[in-house]
């Protein structure tokens, strides 16, 4: 029909007969676009525009449900504030047990080689080497390298825990047992919650992993993801012969605590890996000199993507980011597939947990098949992880991951 016909025809008089004028009808069509259905969305309410200007009655449960999408939208962002706010506070509660627990370390007497770590700590961060690290050369170290791979790839961080959030296991190998297990599958770090309360593990965890991984050929890189919130933990962290550790900017950036702390890690050979959680502290660690960022608390891959989309880099630097996989409570593998879509998002690297050992000892389901699994070459689009027929590419590829 002519253009101009559909001018003249038009007759608003449908519209208004459902209660609402026509520019907050206009605004409710195209207020779905930003979903990733919303083209259609958009699509669907133009049909239904163009029928009210020849003379239809829009159907009222099209409005409705318009309505109610734009409800589950804002029930969603009120969700994911309010889970942001709960890690928030369990996390304030968690670093007062933890300064408790350094208090009482103290108190006991620091080991040698602790305290040697922490002179240098002292002596680095006092001096015009701290004062000037602003302004020194950009250097992308070793671990960021490992994690930073080629684009249409990912990088897997493991992470031991002898306490799973999730209770799947009630048992889990000792480090001697699932370290190479990690390396021989192609994980690029092993990361290990020294934490007892959080993840039942000490920092002789942390000695025996660096220990085994350092009569490999290829090890993989030893990182301590205790909530570091002290420079002593630092030390500790380096007299166990770690590569990396782990902070918490959402508890640290006050008082320029975290910053402090970045200097304490470079000042006895430790990369920092900045754990973040909205997109401001993102680029206010990027902005005190964090160069990964560990994606945590958020859920969905939209969700993670939103937290490093749009960070500013300094001239001259790199940022790896590196998204937290969240177990689900069931037996699927949705894990994988969520390790496939942050690749394809634009993740460097996945940092999984609890869901390495959903599968207990099942030989299919194992830590190493998890990890080659979220390695391989393929996407939710042409396979599902649990595929087992051989048809199409990736599933061809997680069959043979397993049977290798």
């Amino acid at each position: 029909m002519d253009g101009r016909l559909i001018l003249i025809k038009l007759r608003l008089l449908p519209i208004l007969e459902l209660g609402i004028d026509f520019c907050g009808f206009i605004g409710l069509l195209f207020s779905s676009s930003s979903s990733s259905s919303g083209m259609m969305h958009v699509a669907l309410s133009s049909s239904f525009l163009l029928l009210a200007c020849q003379g239809f009655t829009v159907p009222p449960t099209f409005v409705l449900q318009q309505q109610h999408h734009q409800q589950q939208q804002q029930q969603h962002y009120q969700q994911q504030q309010t889970t942001t706010t709960s890690l928030h506070a369990i996390g304030v509660l968690a670093k007062r047990a933890k300064e408790m627990d350094l208090r009482k370390y103290a108190e006991g007497g620091l080991d040698d080689d602790v305290q040697e770590k922490l002179d240098i700590i002292k002596q680095y961060t006092s001096s015009d080497n701290g004062n000037d690290s602003n302004n020194k050369e950009e250097v992308v170290g070793p671990l960021q390298q490992a994690l930073t791979k080629r684009r249409g790839t990912i990088s897997v961080v493991a992470e031991y825990k002898r306490k799973l959030d999730s209770g799947y296991v009630d048992e889990i190998f000792d480090p001697e047992i699932l370290s190479p297990i990690f390396r021989d599958n192609g994980a690029a770090a092993v990361a290990v919650m020294a934490d007892e309360r959080m993840g039942g593990c000490t920092y002789d965890d942390v000695s025996a992993f660096v220990a085994e991984q350092s009569r490999a050929w290829a090890p993989c890189f030893v990182v301590n993801s205790d909530m570091i919130i002290d420079a002593l933990q630092v030390a500790r962290t380096a007299a166990c012969n770690a590569n990396a550790l782990t902070l918490p900017y959402g508890l640290l950036k006050d008082n320029n605590v975290f910053g402090d702390l970045l200097l304490a890690a470079q000042a006895v050979g430790l990369e920092s890996m900045a754990q973040v959680s909205t997109a401001d502290e993102a680029q206010g660690a990027v902005d005190a000199g964090a160069r990964i960022l560990v994606v945590v608390g958020v859920e969905g891959v939209e969700g993670k993507y939103a937290v490093v989309e749009n960070l500013v880099v300094p001239d001259g630097a790199e940022v790896c980011t590196v998204a937290a996989i969240t177990a689900r409570d069931n037996g699927e593998l949705e894990e994988i597939e969520e390790a496939w879509m942050c690749r394809d998002k634009g993740f460097n690297s996945v940092w999984v947990a609890d869901a390495l050992y959903k599968g207990g000892n099942n030989p299919a389901e194992h830590p190493g098949a998890i990890i080659n699994s979220m390695k391989a070459k393929s996407s939710v689009k042409y396979a599902s992880p649990r595929a087992r027929t051989g048809k199409g590419e990736g599933a061809r590829e997680y069959l043979g991951d397993l049977l290798m």
